[in-house]
C-alpha cells in the first residue's frame, strides 16, 4: 500500500510535466494564415509583427494580440444626413474600400480604426457636400468622391490605412423635392419633344419645298432641252428642204403647183373658223394655167395651110 501511493503520485506529476510541455509548445509556436498580421508584445512592449507562416514564441513572456486582417476591405456605411448648401437635408450613403498597410500602427495609433474611418467620412462628406447645391451634389459623384478619398487618404496614413476609393452609394432628396424634381424633369422633357417635333416639320416642309423646286427646275430644263431639239431639228429640216429646192432647181409652174396643194392643209386646223384667200393665189393660178396652155399648144399639130386657087387661064 506504500508502493501504489508513490506511484500514484509520479504518474501524476509526469502527466502534469507532459501537459505543461504541450502548453508550452502549444504557446511557442503560432501559425499565421496568409493575409494576416499579428502583433507580439513582450512583457507589454511591442516586440515584432509577425508575417504569414510558422512563428516561434517565448511561452508566458511573449503574447500575441489579435490577428489584423491585411487585405482590402469594403465598409458600407449607414445613411448620413446632410445639409447642402441651399439649405437641403439629404441622405448619403457611402462605400469605403481601405487596406491595412501597417498592422502596428494600426493597433497602436488608433483605438478603432474602423470607427475612426466612418466618423471621418461623415464629417468629410458634410464639409464637402455642404459648400454644393442640390443639383450640384447630385451631378457631380465623380468630384465628391474624388475629395473625399484624397481627405480620407491623407488623415488614415498614420493609423497605417491606405483608403483607395470612396464612392457615393445614394443620394436621396426629401420626398417634396423628389416630386418637384419629377414635375421639372417631366416638363423639360414635354418641352424637347415639342421643340423635336417643330423642328422635324420644319424639316419635313424645308425638304418638301425644296423637292418641289427642284422637280420645277428639272421640268423647266426638260421643257427648254426639248424646245432647243425641237427647233434644232425643225431647223435642220428646213435646211434639208432648202438644200433638195436648191439642188432641183424647180421653176415656177412646180412652185405654183406646190402652193395649191399647201392651201387646203393651212385651212384643215380645228380653230379655223375663217379662210382668207392669199392674194398669190391669183398669180400661182395664171402661172399654172398658163403652163397647161404651153402643154395643150405644144401638143396640138399645126394647121394645114390653104393653097390659093390657080389663076384662071
Amino acid at each position: 500500500m506504500n508502493d501504489i501511493i508513490p506511484q500514484a503520485i509520479g504518474w501524476t506529476l509526469a502527466a502534469a510535466a507532459v501537459i505543461f510541455a504541450l502548453v508550452v509548445v502549444g504557446r511557442s509556436i503560432r501559425i499565421i494564415p496568409q493575409a494576416t498580421a499579428g502583433i507580439v508584445e513582450r512583457l507589454g512592449r511591442y516586440h515584432k509583427t509577425l508575417t504569414p507562416g510558422l512563428n516561434v514564441l517565448i511561452p508566458f513572456i511573449d503574447r500575441l494580440r489579435p490577428l489584423i486582417d491585411m487585405r482590402e476591405q469594403v465598409v458600407s456605411f449607414p445613411p448620413q444626413p446632410v445639409i447642402t448648401e441651399d439649405n437641403l437635408v439629404v441622405s448619403i450613403d457611402t462605400v469605403v474600400y481601405f487596406q491595412v498597410n501597417d498592422a502596428r500602427a494600426a493597433t497602436y495609433e488608433i483605438a478603432n480604426y474602423l470607427s475612426a474611418v466612418e466618423q471621418l467620412t461623415t464629417t468629410t462628406l458634410r464639409n464637402v457636400v455642404g459648400g454644393l447645391n442640390l443639383e450640384e451634389a447630385l451631378t457631380s459623384r465623380d468630384e465628391i468622391n474624388g475629395q473625399l478619398r484624397v481627405v480620407l487618404d491623407e488623415a488614415t496614413g498614420k493609423w497605417g490605412l491606405r483608403v483607395s476609393r470612396v464612392e457615393l452609394k445614394a443620394i436621396d432628396p426629401p420626398v417634396s423635392i423628389q416630386d418637384s424634381m419629377e414635375k421639372q424633369m417631366r416638363a423639360e422633357r414635354d418641352r424637347r419633344a415639342a421643340i423635336l417635333m417643330a423642328e422635324g416639320s420644319k424639316q419635313s416642309q424645308i425638304l418638301e419645298a425644296e423637292g418641289r423646286r427642284q422637280a420645277e427646275i428639272l421640268k423647266a430644263e426638260g421643257d427648254q432641252q426639248a424646245q432647243v431639239l425641237r427647233a434644232r431639228g425643225e431647223a435642220e429640216a428646213i435646211h434639208t428642204v432648202f438644200e433638195s429646192i436648191h439642188k432641183g432647181n424647180p421653176d415656177d409652174k412646180l412652185l405654183a403647183y406646190q402652193y395649191l396643194q399647201t392651201l387646203p392643209k393651212i385651212a384643215d386646223s380645228a380653230s379655223s373658223k375663217l379662210w382668207i384667200v392669199p392674194s398669190e393665189l391669183t398669180d400661182a393660178l395664171k402661172g399654172l394655167s398658163g403652163a397647161f396652155a404651153t402643154k395643150a399648144d405644144a401638143a396640138t399639130p399645126p394647121a394645114p395651110q390653104s393653097i390659093p386657087p390657080a389663076p384662071p387661064a
